[in-house]
C-alpha cells in the first residue's frame, strides 16, 4: 500500500467517522405510521431507514422487534417483506415474504383492515401485487411499480412514497433492459429532488446513484455519491455504492477507498450461515479499481481473500462464481499471461483468460480449444429465454474477441478483425456499462489494440475514444489512443494521453509506464 493511497484511506475512514458522529448512523428520514407503541415505531423507522440502503439483515432485525412490540402493525410486515426481494437482480424469495404478510393477517382483506390509514393501504396493496400477484417476477414487479404510482399520484408531497417509488421505477426498468432508460431517468429525477430537500435521506441519495449508474447521466449522482457513504456508515452496501459513481468518472483511488470500507463493514456485521454476497461484491468492485491504479499487491490480496470466504462459503454459487472472474480480470488486465484447462466447467471469463493467455504464448490449440468453448456458452446463453438474461452479450462478446484473436495468429487478419468488428456491435447494443468492465476486457479496446497491431492507427483512435466514452478513463484505452495518436504524428494529443495514463499510475513502475515517461520526455526535448 503506497502512502498515497494510505491517507486517502484513513482521511476517508475519519470523515465516516466524523459524520456516523454527528448524524444517524443509518441515515435520517420521517415516516409516520398509525401505530400507537413508541417502541415499534422506533424500531420501525430504524428499519425503513436501513431498508433504503439494502441493508436486509439489520432491516429485518428491526421489522422483527417493532412487529413484537406492536403485533398488528401493517407496516412493520410491509417492510419486512421487501427485505426478501432484491428490486435490482432476479433475485426474489417467493415464498418468505408471504409468510410474513399472512402472519399479519390471513387475506389481504384482513391485512388492509389492520391498516389505519388509506396511504398504509396503498403500500400494502403496492407489495401484495409484487408477491401475490399473477405473472413473472417482470410482471409482478410490473404490478408492483404501477401500484407506487397511483400512491405517489394520490401523496405527491411524501417523501418516503416518492422513495419507494422511485426505487419501483428502477426495479421495473432493470427488468426491461435498453426500454427501461426512460423509467430509470424519471426514478433519478423524483430521488435527485428529494436528495436537494433532504440530503441526509439514505434512499434519496441511493436510488440517485442508481438511476443515474451509466456514464452519460453518472456527473448528475456525483453529488449523491460523495455523500452517501457518510450517510449510513453501519450499512455495508451503503458504503459501496459511490462506487457506482467514482467507476463513471475514472476515480480509480475512490472505487478502492469505498470498497474497502464497505468489505470492512460486512466483514463486521458476517455470521455464520450468512450470505457473504456484500463482503463478495466490494472484493470484486474493489480488486477492478486497484487493477486501474496498478496496485497488483492489493489486486492479488483480494484473490486470496476470495479463496478463503470461498472455503467458509462453498454453496454460495454468487460467492463461488468470483473467484474466477477476478483472477481472469487479473490476467487480462495485466497481460501476464496464464493458461488453466478447458473443461466443462469453465466459466466465460477463464475462458477469455485463457483464450487470450493461449494466443499470446503460441499455444494455439488451447486457443481454439477455449475459442470452442467459449462459442458453446455463448450459443447456450443465447438461448435462455429470460428477461434478466444478462450473461448472453457479455459472453457473445467475449467469444468474437477470442475467435477473432484466434484468427489473427493464424494469419487470418481480415477474419480476425472482422469478428472483433461484430463485438464491438454487440457492446453497442448493450445498455451502457455500470460497474466493472463486462465484459472483462471492453470491446472497443480490445478492437483498437488489435487494428493498432494491424497497422491502422486512425481506425484504432476511434475505437479507443468510444471505448472511453462508455468507460472514462480506463488506463489501458488511454494508453491504446496515446499510442494511436503517436503513430498518426499527433503528439500534443499523445502526450495528454500519456500524461492521463501516469497520473492514474502514478508511484508504481511497468513496462508501459516507463514507455509513457520516455515518450513525454523525448518530445520536450
Amino acid at each position: 500500500m503506497t502512502n498515497r493511497f494510505g491517507a486517502c484511506l484513513f482521511a476517508s475512514v475519519l470523515a465516516l467517522v466524523a459524520d456516523a458522529a454527528n448524524a444517524s448512523d443509518v441515515g435520517t428520514i420521517d415516516f409516520p405510521t398509525s401505530t400507537h407503541s413508541e417502541k415499534a415505531q422506533a424500531h420501525f423507522v430504524r428499519g425503513a431507514t436501513i431498508l433504503h440502503s439494502f441493508g436486509w439483515k439489520q432491516a429485518i432485525a428491526e421489522f422483527k422487534q417493532a412487529q413484537a412490540a406492536d403485533p398488528d402493525f401493517a407496516m412493520a410486515y410491509w417492510g419486512e417483506s421487501l427485505c426478501y426481494n432484491h428490486p435490482l437482480l432476479p433475485e426474489m424469495d417467493g415464498q418468505t415474504p408471504r409468510d410474513v404478510l399472512q402472519r399479519l393477517a390471513p387475506t389481504l382483506e384482513m391485512r388492509l383492515a389492520k391498516a389505519q390509514t388509506a396511504r398504509e393501504q396503498g403500500f400494502l396493496r403496492a407489495v401484495e401485487a409484487l408477491f401475490f400477484g399473477e405473472g413473472d417476477i417482470k410482471a409482478r414487479r410490473t404490478g408492483y411499480m404501477d401500484a407506487m404510482r397511483e400512491l405517489y399520484e394520490a401523496h405527491p408531497d411524501d417523501d418516503e412514497v416518492a422513495a419507494f417509488y422511485a426505487l419501483s421505477l428502477i426495479s421495473a426498468g432493470g427488468a426491461a433492459g435498453k426500454a427501461g432508460e426512460r423509467k430509470r431517468v424519471l426514478a433519478g429525477s423524483i430521488a435527485l429532488e428529494l436528495f436537494h430537500r433532504d440530503p441526509h435521506h439514505p434512499g434519496a441519495a441511493h436510488y440517485t446513484i442508481h438511476a443515474f449508474d451509466d456514464p452519460v447521466h453518472a456527473p448528475l449522482a456525483l453529488p449523491a455519491a460523495r455523500k452517501f457513504a457518510s450517510i449510513a456508515p453501519a450499512v455495508s452496501h451503503a458504503r459501496h455504492m459511490p462506487t457506482h459513481i467514482f467507476i463513471q468518472h475514472g476515480m480509480w483511488d475512490e472505487v478502492s477507498v469505498s470498497n474497502q470500507s464497505a468489505y470492512d463493514a460486512a466483514v463486521a456485521l458476517w455470521e455464520p450461515g450468512d450470505s457473504a454476497g456484500d463482503m463478495v461484491h466490494a472484493l470484486d468492485w474493489g480488486q477492478y479499481g486497484d487493477l486501474q491504479r496498478g496496485d497488483l499487491d492489493r489486486a492479488d490480496h483480494w484473490i486470496e481473500t476470495l479463496r478463503g470466504i470461498v472455503e467458509r462459503n462453498a454453496g454460495q454459487a454468487r460467492v463461488v462464481s468470483t473467484l474466477p472472474r477476478i483472477m481472469a480480470r487479473r490476467i487480462v488486465e495485466t497481460g501476464e499471461w496464464r493458461t488453466t484447462p478447458v473443461t466443462d466447467h469453465s466459466t466465460g471469463p477463464e475462458l477469455l483468460a485463457t483464450g487470450l493467455s493461449a494466443v499470446a504464448l503460441g499455444d494455439m490449440l488451447t486457443a481454439e480449444r477455449a475459442s470452442n468453448a467459449l462459442g458453446r456458452l455463448a450459443e447456450q446463453a443465447a438461448a435462455r429465454d429470460s428477461f434478466y438474461n444478462r450473461a448472453a452479450a457479455p459472453l457473445a462478446v467475449m467469444d468474437k474477441q477470442v475467435a477473432g484473436a484466434v484468427s489473427i495468429a493464424k494469419g487470418e487478419t481480415r477474419l480476425g478483425l472482422a469478428a472483433l468488428a461484430e463485438s464491438v456491435e454487440i457492446a453497442a447494443r448493450m445498455p451502457l456499462p455500470r460497474g466493472a468492465a463486462n465484459p472483462i476486457k471492453p470491446a472497443h479496446e480490445f478492437y483498437g489494440e488489435a487494428l493498432l497491431t494491424a497497422g491502422n492507427p486512425a481506425e484504432a483512435a476511434k475505437q479507443f475514444r468510444a471505448g472511453l466514452l462508455r468507460n472514462p478513463n480506463r488506463p489501458l484505452a488511454l494508453l491504446g489512443l496515446a499510442r494511436a495518436q503517436a503513430a498518426l504524428g499527433d503528439h500534443s494529443a499523445a502526450r495528454e494521453q500519456y500524461q492521463r495514463f501516469m497520473t492514474i499510475r502514478a508511484g508504481r513502475d511497468s513496462a508501459e509506464l516507463r514507455e509513457a515517461a520516455a515518450y513525454l520526455a523525448r518530445d520536450e526535448t
